[in-house]
């Protein structure tokens, strides 16, 4: 997804003399006897740059043995988490509390970026408009971010989901729909925007570029994990920050990783660049203290009202800044 626009200052270096000449330094080995933790994430271009730190080994060099495991559906990852198959996925904060709603305890530990338009809905040729959609069929995964982001575009619009007929379908698989012209429009993120956008005519009516903060995406752990190694996940949000001090230092290398584990051109992730805000370390402590709490109220009860969940999610445990506050600048 990305150019760092908003990417911490490179505070280490990590160019070897090796790789100057072109060779892949040797990557670092996990500590003996460190505990092995499951990470899961997904296609989206803020969750991208786990991949840069697997194949950089910075997970190592911060002493934790990670199994990196990439969903192809994010609803797998989802709950693969809610049900104890990986230790930490990257998820959204809407998509953390619907897990909360039903149980699941979990906690966010990191705010990997905001979402600032690389989740759309996009329509046919001929609608250009939410109001132009009324009457028409729309795809998307439900209960999922961009399910929210569709509902919260039909309220900005005055409709309701009863003013549509919402089809639930995998992301990918709705992307696919929306390219056959099964559907009128899709609630996509990237990189299954640039899937949809093929479909001649096509445009994007609606993303979360119009609403601001709407859509947070995180690293979210769970309970039980912070209780028995907070020291690895400690090391998981340490090496965040190193990733992003690696590729801000690194950059062509680092599109070149994360556009072959997206499945597009390096061109085409370079598009993706406005969409998603990737957030700074100080970012990241002022989010836990001021807009958080207060964004997780916000999406709960919009969650409710709108019957994706049955039950308000408890916030008691949803949000630890420790982890964040602890990593040295």
């Amino acid at each position: 997804m990305i150019s760092r626009r908003l990417i911490l200052p490179a505070a280490i270096l990590l160019v070897l003399s090796a790789a100057c000449a072109g060779e892949k330094p040797a990557a670092p080995t996990a500590a003996a006897g460190a505990s092995k933790v499951r990470l899961g994430f997904s296609a989206w271009p803020g969750w991208f740059p786990w991949q840069v730190a697997e194949e950089q080994g910075l997970f190592a060099k911060n002493g934790i043995d990670v199994e990196l495991k990439y969903f192809d559906s994010y609803t797998d990852s989802l709950n693969a988490l809610a049900t104890g198959n990986i230790d930490a996925n990257s998820q959204t904060l809407n998509d953390t509390l619907a897990s909360a709603a039903g149980g699941a305890k979990e906690t966010v530990v990191l705010v990997n970026d905001n979402s600032t338009g690389n989740d759309q809905i996009i329509a046919r040729d001929g609608i250009k408009s939410l109001a132009d959609l009324k009457g028409g069929t729309v795809a998307a995964e439900q209960g999922t971010v961009d399910h929210y982001l569709l509902l919260l575009a039909l309220r900005k619009a005055g409709l309701t989901e009863a003013d549509v007929t919402f089809q639930p379908l995998p992301t990918d698989a709705a992307a696919a729909a929306f390219v056959a012209g099964r559907v009128d429009a899709v609630g996509v993120f990237a990189p299954f925007t640039t899937t949809a956008l093929k479909r001649p005519g096509s445009t994007t009516i609606a993303s979360s570029a119009d609403f601001p903060g709407a859509i947070p995406d995180h690293l979210v752990v769970s309970r039980d994990m912070i209780g028995r190694d907070a020291k690895s996940v400690q090391a998981l949000v340490t090496t965040w920050f190193d990733t992003l001090a690696w590729i801000g230092q690194n950059r062509q290398k680092a599109m070149e990783i994360m556009a072959r584990r997206a499945g597009v051109s390096v061109a085409e992730y370079q598009t993706y660049d406005k969409g998603t805000t990737i957030f700074t370390l100080e970012q990241n402590r002022a989010a836990f203290a001021d807009d958080l709490p207060a964004r997780a109220e916000q999406i709960s009860d919009f969650l409710l009202s709108s019957k994706l969940v049955d039950t308000a999610p408890s916030l008691e445990g949803l949000l630890e800044p420790r982890f964040v506050q602890a990593v040295q600048p």
